[in-house]
């Protein structure tokens, strides 16, 4: 899938792109990719939401995702695995639990993953995962939270 911005307003944003997919296992996984453009740097939220997708109707659900953020040279930046406890280390230095609260965005299903992250223009990937290789049914979203 790709989006384009056709507005000629210098001003114009994408506030959100998500994608659903079956998450398999090995080179199987979810892959969303993203670009962050411009001169400052995009504070933005991404999600990986596997439970929560039950009460639309969803079956087969991936009933524990994880989720990593990689940079343009395929280097893990960030890693999550159930929101309410965050994963310290690349780009991740203190707990996040109230930060991704206080966006709105926060997942309803403890075991869902997210990550908020200030990020540089560059290529970016957000893969999505089954915990102890299961499968199922995923959305991976990014959210540009415009701060």
């Amino acid at each position: 899938m790709e989006v384009y911005d056709l507005s000629p307003s210098p001003d114009s944003f994408l506030g959100n792109i998500s994608t659903r997919s079956f998450v398999q296992t090995g080179d199987n996984v979810m892959i969303g990719g993203f670009i962050v453009q411009g001169t400052e740097q995009k504070r933005v939220i991404v999600r990986a939401i596997g439970p929560e997708l039950t009460q639309y109707g969803v079956a087969n659900v991936l009933a524990d995702p994880t989720l990593e953020l990689h940079d343009a040279s395929g280097a893990v930046i960030a890693s999550n695995g159930n929101w309410q406890h965050t994963i310290t280390g690349g780009i991740i230095t203190g707990d996040q639990v109230r930060d991704i609260i206080a966006t709105g965005l926060a997942p309803r299903d403890p075991r869902e993953s997210a990550i908020i992250a200030d990020l540089p223009a560059g290529n970016y990937t957000a893969i999505v995962r089954g915990v102890s290789n299961t499968t199922g049914v995923a959305l991976v979203e990014v959210y540009d939270l415009g701060e």
